[in-house]
Formats: structure tokens, C-alpha cells, sequence
């Protein structure tokens, strides 16, 4: 199955820490969404490329990989030490795809916000990690670490 092939390579490169390899894997006008990004065409490889250079210590499984001609889903499991704070974190992911002509058109990933959080944040990850409050705190300082990114 060519979109079988498509995760797994996606996911080879995100062990290798290869952001270019896995932006080529989304279309042009691909979407992204997780607990803490929403993303869009260019910014969604831009993303990756960004979280691959910056992780240092990243480490990433991947298992249970599913496509047909239209969707396919893994499992994915990271860890690295959280920029902001240092903490280590491993994060437990289910990924969703959607594909057209061999390439990722829409890609989901699903995981425990507030679990990320107590790792991620410490204390204030465990006491606010459950609000939204801190969930859209969390997601604007993304948005804005990716705008950072994109002006170098």
C-alpha cells in the first residue's frame, strides 16, 4: 500500500530527525492538528522541521501502522526534554491521515493534554494542565515559537 509506505517513511524520518523528508510527505494545501498546533499548508512542515532541529535528545517509536487508498492511522511514542523547562516528557500518540495521490492531505494526532502537561510543566502542568486556560496559553506560545522559526 503506497500510503502504508508514505507513514512509515514519514516516520522513519522523524526518528532521523530528517523534517524535510517529512514535509514532503504532506500536499501543498495539507492540514495539522494536535492538542497544542492547528496548522496549514507550508506551516505544517515548517513545524516538524522545527521540532527535528531542536530536538536534541528526541526519540521516536512508531507501531501499528494502517493505510488504505483514502486514511491510515499509527501509533507514536516521543521523547526529548521540553525547551522551556528542561523536563523530560514521553508522549503517547494515536495518529490519524487522510491521503490524496500518495501524499498527506489531513493529519491528526491525538494525545493526553494534561498528561504532556505534568511532564512538560511540572507543577503548574499537573494543577492547570486539565484548563483551557493553559491549553491556550500553551498553543500561543507555539504559534508564536513557529513564527520565530520561520523568520530565521
Amino acid at each position: 500500500m503506497p500510503n502504508q509506505d508514505t507513514i512509515n517513511r514519514f516516520y522513519r524520518a522523524f526518528q532521523e530527525r530528517d523534517g524535510a523528508t517529512m514535509s514532503a510527505c504532506y500536499a501543498p494545501d495539507a492540514t495539522f492538528r494536535d492538542p497544542v498546533f492547528e496548522l496549514s499548508g507550508d506551516r505544517v512542515g515548517l513545524m516538524w522541521r522545527m521540532l527535528t532541529e531542536r530536538g536534541k535528545d528526541l526519540r521516536v517509536e512508531f507501531s501499528n501502522v494502517v493505510a488504505d487508498e483514502n486514511a491510515g492511522s499509527a501509533d507514536w511514542q516521543a521523547w526529548y526534554s521540553f525547551s522551556k523547562t528542561g523536563r523530560k516528557v514521553h508522549n503517547v500518540i494515536r495518529a490519524r491521515f487522510r491521503f490524496r495521490g500518495g501524499l498527506i492531505v489531513d493529519h491528526v494526532d491525538d494525545f493526553d493534554f494534561w498528561r504532556w502537561s505534568r511532564q512538560a510543566l511540572g507543577p503548574a502542568g499537573l494543577l492547570l494542565g486539565w484548563t483551557p486556560m493553559l491549553r491556550a496559553k500553551v498553543r500561543k506560545q507555539a504559534a508564536d515559537g513557529l513564527d520565530a522559526y520561520a523568520k530565521k
